[in-house]
C-alpha cells in the first residue's frame, strides 16, 4: 500500500512539473517598437520557427540558438520554436507596438505603454 502511494505521488509530481514548464513557457512575452528589432536566445537549439501572423513580426535565424525579431506592424502573435524531433520547446508571444506615443491597448495581454 505504501509503495502504490508512493508511486502515486511520484507520478504526481511529476505531471505537475511537466504542466508547470508548459504553462511557464506559453506566458512569455516580448513587447517590441516598430522599427526596433530585438535578438533572442534560446537555451535549445531549434529546427524550425512557426509564427502565428507573419504580418506582425519576422523572423530571422541567427544560428541554432538565436534569432532576431523584426516588428513589421503593430499586433500580437506567438512564435512556436521547434526542435528536430518536431517538438515545441517553447512558445514566445509578441506584441508590436506603433513607433508613435499612442498607446495600443489589447484585451489579452499587456498594453504598449
Amino acid at each position: 500500500m505504501t509503495a502504490n502511494l508512493a508511486r502515486l505521488f511520484a507520478v504526481a509530481s511529476a505531471l505537475l512539473l511537466v504542466a508547470t514548464h508548459a504553462t511557464w513557457a506559453a506566458d512569455q512575452t516580448i513587447t517590441l517598437r516598430l522599427g526596433i528589432g530585438s535578438p533572442l536566445a534560446l537555451e535549445r537549439s531549434f529546427k524550425a520557427v512557426l509564427i502565428g501572423d507573419p504580418d506582425v513580426v519576422d523572423v530571422h535565424t541567427r544560428n541554432d540558438r538565436s534569432v532576431m525579431l523584426e516588428p513589421l506592424n503593430p499586433g500580437a502573435t506567438n512564435l512556436i520554436f521547434v526542435d528536430a524531433k518536431s517538438i515545441a520547446i517553447t512558445n514566445v508571444r509578441v506584441l508590436v507596438c506603433g513607433a508613435g506615443a499612442i498607446p495600443i491597448k489589447y484585451q489579452d495581454g499587456p498594453d504598449c505603454e
